[in-house]
């Protein structure tokens, strides 16, 4: 956590704040000066920061292209990080690899007949049949969107 405090001993208060009628201070006021916000933090007013907007989740598959990339792309880590882009970028691969895996694992199981029947019928088998699909699955998704 931030914090900031601001002070200037050699400028008098441009503005005394107004206290409330039990003589208890305002949880929050505003510098109409800076347009800044300021929030009651003990004895003290500190700048109040707006919670920043959490942003699109990078994923695991976002995480394992950003340690790829840090090691063996610096160039373009750099340029996203200094640009600021970076986690969108991350972002929109998550995104891409999540809709690839979701579509192969689906084509390979109705390429191999591994249905609903089956899983009924034989769950141990459906099951080893499944997990190999989706080793599959990430190992194609993992050479063409990750780590190239």
């Amino acid at each position: 956590m931030l914090i900031i405090i601001v002070s200037n001993p050699s400028r008098k208060p441009e503005k005394q704040y107004k206290t409330k009628e039990d003589d208890t201070m305002e949880k929050f006021i505003t510098d109409e000066r800076t347009g800044l916000q300021y929030e009651l933090v003990g004895d003290y007013y500190l700048i109040a920061r707006e919670d920043e907007p959490e942003g699109r989740p990078i994923g695991i598959w976002g995480q394992r292209h950003l340690r790829y990339s840090h090691k063996h792309k610096v160039g373009l880590y750099a340029e996203l990080l200094t640009t600021g882009k970076l986690n969108d970028y991350l972002a929109d691969l998550n995104e891409q690899a999540e809709a690839m895996f979701s579509r192969l694992v689906k084509q390979l199981s109705e390429k191999e007949g591994v249905t609903e029947a089956l899983k009924a019928e034989n769950q141990m088998l459906w099951v080893q049949r499944m997990n190999n699909i989706r080793s599959a699955a990430m190992e194609s998704v993992a050479n063409d969107l990750i780590y190239c």
